[in-house]
């Protein structure tokens, strides 16, 4: 399934739209939070924006079922011969937005047969969109809505630049990190990390902590179709959490020793 360039344009709206609710709440200072049985926080935001993006979503491709963070959750007998199906996170890097840092997304992906083929990351807070289909590449959308074309392997020079959480690390991550000498380390949030790999601003994320597939999905299609590659991750598991990751850019120093050291 390819989608054409109106299909695009629809999906990409959708993603705006749902950032334009978590902003008017952002603005509004409404942050009250809930816990969720899993110990993770949920806002006024994450729930607008989930409602939109799944009404939008059935309205335009009512035969393509959804997995979203905020949905009731579907059995593994349901969904395991699910060819193809959207993967949501309304409104991904909850703890960034209650720290008001701006670096919390909205992810939307479309997954084939246990893997990504098409990803969408829109940063509210910046009017920012990035793209990625398999087949067609990925790109960034302004606020005007110029596409811009990006690649993972554009980035030059010997020292290794890599982008890590700025909430979760791990000493497993320490260690991957160790293997390159003198690295420049930067931060993001959320699923920014992977746009950073894919417009070549870092060379490397990685992840040894847990997260959902909702979390990584739209982040791995947009990495990908820019040349970066991403390890580790698989789609429509009987459980939906990951385990480690790790999304590189095309460089054969580096993805020499990933390979070769990586469990992954």
């Amino acid at each position: 399934m390819i989608f054409n360039d109106s299909q695009i344009k629809q999906l990409l709206k959708i993603a705006s739209l749902a950032g334009q609710k978590i902003i008017e709440v952002y603005n509004s200072h409404q942050t009250e939070v809930s816990i969720k049985k899993d110990n993770s926080p949920l806002t006024l935001a994450d729930q607008l924006s989930q409602e939109l993006i799944v009404k939008k979503l059935k309205k335009l491709f009512p035969k393509i079922p959804l997995i979203s963070e905020e949905s009731r959750p579907v059995s593994f007998s349901k969904r395991k011969n699910w060819k193809y199906f959207w993967l949501i996170d309304p409104l991904d890097g909850t703890k960034e937005f209650i720290k008001r840092n701006g670096e919390f997304t909205v992810n939307i992906a479309l997954i084939h047969n246990s893997q990504p083929v098409l990803g969408i990351i829109g940063i509210p807070a910046r009017q920012q969109l990035y793209f990625g289909q398999k087949q067609k590449g990925a790109f960034k959308v302004d606020k005007n809505n110029k596409f811009k074309p990006i690649l993972a392997n554009k980035l030059s020079g010997k020292r290794v630049v890599i982008v890590r959480s700025r909430s979760h690390q791990s000493l497993e991550e320490e260690t991957v990190v160790s293997w390159f000498k003198n690295p420049r380390i930067i931060y993001a949030g959320s699923s920014l990390k992977f746009c950073r790999v894919a417009e070549a601003k870092a060379d490397l994320y990685l992840r040894q902590g847990p997260t959902m597939e909702w979390d990584t999905a739209s982040g791995q299609a947009i990495a990908e179709s820019s040349g970066a590659r991403v390890l580790g991750l698989s789609y429509n598991k009987k459980s939906l959490k990951n385990s480690g990751f790790i999304c590189a850019a095309p460089r054969k120093d580096i993805l020499s020793k990933i390979l070769n050291r990586s469990k992954l």
